[in-house]
């Protein structure tokens, strides 16, 4: 686990968090923007998810707002961590039907990339797809595959997360329209991911597993999906094959300059 600079805010004895004016303004200036970026872009799942939440553009929502709506529509809820937690964690909380989410949000000065999770990441770029039964369930099994994996095969659990759930794209009608939420939450990546600048290429989740990433840069590949039921079809399979036939394969050759991550 790395450092961070930024540390989560703790409830009162009611539960309710209490931000500071300056942390409501970032909030404030995120979600605005964002909003207005996602249009056309977002897929329609994703749209569907925003506005059941609802969520607030004055104030940072309180987790038991968001907590109301997922127990409503897939039984989900979002739990709230340090800043920074433990693989195993994070695990046992999806395989709980737990989505963490630590309790700051950026400053200022990192307003358009953070490499932590804040609170505007989670709540904005996962929960409205968390409403979202094929979601929903994808990432449930993605927890409980995590939870009985072993150290190796978690990097390359990894690798499958961060090019579905945190970078993925959807095929659809319309055009490619974006439901990872590491996407979502970037007004930069939002831009980029659907230009013709990064490549595209049909999603194959062994293809997924052996492909190298890096967290610091705007991603060389993205993978599409045809539809987002597509990850509800995933779960029901056995994946721990597929991890062992990448594991024995390797990686490919990162589409970026040295250091993978």
């Amino acid at each position: 686990m790395k450092s961070t600079q930024y540390l989560a805010r703790q409830p009162d004895a009611n539960g309710l968090i209490h931000y500071p004016e300056q942390e409501h303004r970032v909030w404030n200036t995120l979600i605005t923007r964002q909003l207005e970026v996602i249009q056309n872009r977002a897929c329609q799942e994703y749209l569907d998810g925003i506005e059941q939440l609802a969520l607030p553009l004055d104030r940072i929502p309180q987790l038991g707002e968001i907590n109301r709506v997922l127990a409503s529509t897939t039984g989900w809820q979002v739990a709230q961590v340090p800043t920074l937690i433990p693989f195993q964690m994070f695990f046992e909380l999806l395989s709980r039907k737990q989505f963490p989410a630590a309790t700051f949000i950026r400053t200022a000065a990192e307003l358009d990339y953070l490499q932590e999770p804040d609170i505007f990441h989670e709540l904005f770029g996962h929960c409205p797809l968390l409403t979202n039964p094929w979601f929903a369930e994808f990432t449930h099994t993605y927890g409980k595959l995590g939870l009985k994996a072993t150290k190796e095969q978690r990097v390359y659990l990894a690798r499958l997360y961060w090019l579905t759930i945190e970078f993925g794209l959807l095929d659809t009608p319309a055009g490619l329209r974006i439901y990872g939420g590491g996407i979502l939450s970037s007004p930069k990546e939002t831009l980029y991911a659907l230009s013709n600048e990064p490549e595209h290429q049909p999603f194959d989740p062994l293809e997924a597993m052996r492909t190298p990433y890096r967290i610091d840069i705007l991603q060389p590949l993205y993978f599409v999906l045809p539809q987002l039921k597509h990850l509800f079809e995933l779960a029901q399979q056995d994946i721990m094959p597929l991890v062992q036939q990448a594991m024995q394969l390797g990686l490919h050759a990162p589409k970026f300059p040295t250091r993978a991550a």
